[in-house]
């Protein structure tokens, strides 16, 4: 177990004797012993590393989080197992939010970077394929659609992320299947990317050709947040659908252009944290280690709706979406969102709970692919760890990655004037036996108001709801 810092008894064991030092300057040489602490033991040694880092970087203390991130580096490693591999990409943002302080030093670091557009695409396509969360919201979605259209002719569904033809092809194939034979479909995709789009519609229009389905795909290559609503064309006589797969919440970042902004390392007092006193060394997986660790000496938990009340702060930019969404009377609206309190207004709130989801994250891929698989690697990299990275060490409007909880999302929804069309139980059993497809106990899903969060564990990562205008 961890002793207090400053205790005076002696110990033997290397955690033991790490926990008495405090974190300085003259830590920084490595120490011989960190290489030989067994797997549980550095991964529960790495949270405290990680709780006390971010503590001073909250605070503005830069020497002695400097001193920090040099002993994460003895343990983290972005090929290693769960604990360190998820160490490495929250150290990388932490570093990044500290060097966002010196903007020049910043850009010349970050200048030459750059990322294809096929590989971002493709790193997509394997969490898609690799991991069930996607593949059970459109289950779910399609089937909402798929009922709210019965029997109607002509039919327009918005994709607001018209990024995987998946979903479209397999309600194509249910649209193909009707006894009254399929109606007229009009998808309008939404791409900030004109190549992604151009996929999009090769893939749909061969599938529509080959099931017969009179159908036309109209691309709109815009990022959502300047979506020109007059360019979807909604027509008198179609029956509107609209898809958003973790999209909205991004539209909560542009509020913050009105905020005064904020220094990238200054925060509230309040983003201070006391270390716990007790470490136990009884866990199984990363999830428990974390739960063990928070359980002793802070506030958040695994599960928790949000870190304060649930008030909501009012988002010009998204309701006013909401509103035009609502003015367009569609006959269902399908929201996924990460389900995840992510938007917390310190970055100790945040990184508490950003800890907790990636870890579920980390760990379903330490369940399904080989640690030195370069599809893992690419995902964790381009995918998670960059997501990370912007909930850590982004503020105001270039912080894009504001994930919050279900409750929070149907409070706004509820505000702005839907109505929660409950998920159907047809819908769920699809869903079911696709998570049991994975042969994996780790996913699961419950229904909840009628909406449905999938989790990993205990851990709810995902949900999926269903909205209709309100008279």
């Amino acid at each position: 177990m961890f002793q207090d810092e400053g205790s005076s008894s002696a110990t033997s064991s290397p955690l033991q004797f790490f926990s008495m030092m405090s974190l300085s300057p003259s830590l920084g040489s490595p120490y011989p012993w960190l290489k030989e602490l067994k797997s549980e033991e550095r991964g529960l040694y790495l949270i405290h590393l990680l709780l006390t880092c971010a503590n001073h970087v909250a605070t503005g203390s830069l020497e002695n989080a400097n001193v920090a991130l040099e002993q994460i580096s003895q343990l983290a490693s972005a090929d290693g197992d769960t604990m360190q591999r998820i160490a490495a990409y929250f150290t990388e943002a932490l570093a990044d939010r500290i060097l966002k302080a010196w903007p020049g030093l910043h850009r010349a670091l970050n200048s030459t970077k750059y990322s294809l557009v096929s590989e971002e695409f493709l790193v997509r396509k394997v969490f898609f394929e690799m991991l069930p969360f996607l593949k059970v919201a459109f289950v779910l979605a399609n089937q909402a659609i798929t009922e709210a259209m019965e029997g109607e002719k002509m039919v327009h569904v918005i994709d607001l992320n018209a990024a995987e033809p998946a979903q479209w092809i397999a309600l194509l194939q249910v649209l193909s299947a009707r006894p009254e034979g399929p109606p007229h479909l009009r998808i309008t995709g939404v791409h900030q990317q004109k190549e992604v789009l151009d996929q999009m519609a090769h893939r749909l229009t061969e599938e529509a050709e080959k099931l017969d389905i009179p159908f036309q795909f109209c691309p709109i290559v815009s990022k959502l947040e300047n979506l020109d609503m007059e360019k979807l064309r909604i027509k008198t006589g179609e029956a509107l659908a609209i898809s958003s797969v973790l999209q909205l919440h991004s539209l909560l970042a542009s509020d913050d252009e009105l905020l005064k902004k904020k220094s990238p390392l200054a925060s509230k007092s309040s983003s201070g944290i006391h270390l716990p006193r007790v470490l136990q060394m009884n866990q199984g997986t990363l999830g428990e280690l974390l739960g063990e660790e928070m359980g002793n000496g802070y506030s958040a938990s695994p599960d928790s709706t949000s870190s304060s009340p649930l008030s909501l702060t009012a988002s010009v930019k998204l309701d006013s979406f909401l509103n035009a969404f609502w003015s367009l009377t569609p006959k269902v609206m399908v929201i996924t969102e990460q389900d995840s309190n992510h938007n917390g207004s310190t970055l100790m709130e945040r990184l508490l709970e950003a800890l907790y989801s990636y870890a579920a994250l980390f760990d379903c891929l330490e369940s399904t692919m080989a640690r030195n698989s370069i599809e893992r690697l690419k995902v964790e990299k381009m995918l998670f760890g960059e997501e990370i990275k912007n909930i850590i060490a982004c503020e105001g409007c270039e912080r894009k990655e504001r994930h919050e909880k279900l409750e929070k999302w149907i409070q706004r929804l509820d505000l702005a004037g839907f109505g929660n069309v409950p998920l159907s139980y047809y819908g769920m059993l699809q869903a079911k036996r696709l998570l049991q497809g994975y042969g994996c106990d780790g996913y699961r899903m419950r229904e909840e108001n009628g909406c449905v969060l999938i989790s990993w564990q205990d851990r709810p990562l995902f949900s999926v709801s269903a909205w209709r205008c309100r008279k």
